[in-house]
């Protein structure tokens, strides 16, 4: 399922030829649709690329969902093309979710992409932009922090393309659907990450959906209802079983990933988002998860590449 005995066998051929440069990893299979894991981690400098997940179809890269640090560089590694992207989707604007987009961008300069790209995000709080207002304040001329990048915001200087950046508020308890152009269909649920603006994504390619949870304490029902039937629910494993205090508030433990995992009926379950108060703790977090879930169950690692199931009946 996953790609990792293939970069195991790609090492192990590069140390017998001679080679000192680690064999780049494949992209994903050219035929269907996959899920590849750009970053598995969370804020912590642990190794982990930090949260991304780029959708495949067809051997093109079709969907980034949010682009943490590190994220640039794995999208390169396995050969994605920029041009390629149809949206871009941040759940939160939490640094490590969304610090590697202007990387994303300067690559613009230097790619063949000539379509707007539509960049999709939560609205904004006292302590939070809305997604307009923080692409303005990192591009936008002439106070942004990269402002010799404003042609992609304001389309001076007559760029190739420019990014189209919408601010995404559903109304509680429902769910709000802000891109879809042919087969493909973004769906949103805002969730509790304590009092941060935040997202949850199911993204449909045809008869296949995978659902995203963004960091969220799992309070309510919203992620259960827009997982609903879906082939693979990619969850955040961001503290372990008896959290507490900020934590808790934050993030949802492993039996609450359980209970929403079954309750949505969905095939797959991935647990991403790994910190390091959650490695090492993986019998503890399946055993916390299979008291209410029985799917299949995988963790989550860097360059991972997942073929998206169809959705249950």
């Amino acid at each position: 399922m996953y790609t990792s005995a293939f970069k195991t066998l790609c090492l192990a051929l590069s140390v017998l030829s001679g080679s000192i440069a680690l064999a780049a990893p494949s992209r994903c299979p050219a035929n269907g649709v996959y899920l590849q894991v750009l970053g598995s981690g969370g804020p912590e400098l642990n190794g982990r690329a930090q949260s991304s997940y780029l959708i495949w179809d067809k051997g093109n890269a079709r969907v980034l969902i949010d682009a943490g640090p590190g994220s640039a560089v794995n999208f390169g590694r396995v050969g994605a093309r920029y041009e390629t992207l149809n949206v871009i989707a941040l759940t939160h604007l939490h640094a490590d979710h969304s610090a590697d987009l202007p990387a994303f961008v300067k690559n613009g300069f230097f790619s063949d992409r000539n379509k707007d790209l539509p960049i999709l995000g939560p609205d904004g709080s006292s302590r939070f932009p809305a997604t307009t207002d923080w692409l303005k304040a990192l591009f936008a001329s002439p106070d942004g922090a990269y402002r010799y990048l404003d042609s992609f915001v304001s389309g001076n200087d007559d760029p190739a393309y420019r990014l189209q950046p919408q601010d995404v508020l559903p109304e509680e308890g429902a769910t709000l659907t802000p891109y879809q152009e042919g087969d493909l269909t973004l769906t949103a649920a805002g969730v509790t990450h304590g009092a941060v603006p935040a997202l949850a994504w199911r993204v449909t390619l045809g008869d296949r959906s995978v659902v995203f949870s963004g960091d969220t304490n799992g309070n309510g029902d919203a992620l259960q209802k827009l997982a609903q039937g879906a082939g693979l629910l990619v969850a955040h494993n961001a503290v372990p079983e008896g959290a507490r205090g900020v934590e808790r508030a934050l993030h949802m433990p492993p039996s609450r990933i359980g209970e929403i995992a079954a309750a949505s009926g969905i095939k797959t379950l991935l647990l991403s988002h790994r910190m390091n108060r959650t490695l090492g703790r993986e019998q503890d977090t399946q055993q916390a998860i299979r008291k209410y879930y029985q799917g299949k169950l995988s963790f989550a690692n860097d360059l991972d590449c997942i073929p998206l199931p169809r959705n249950a009946p």
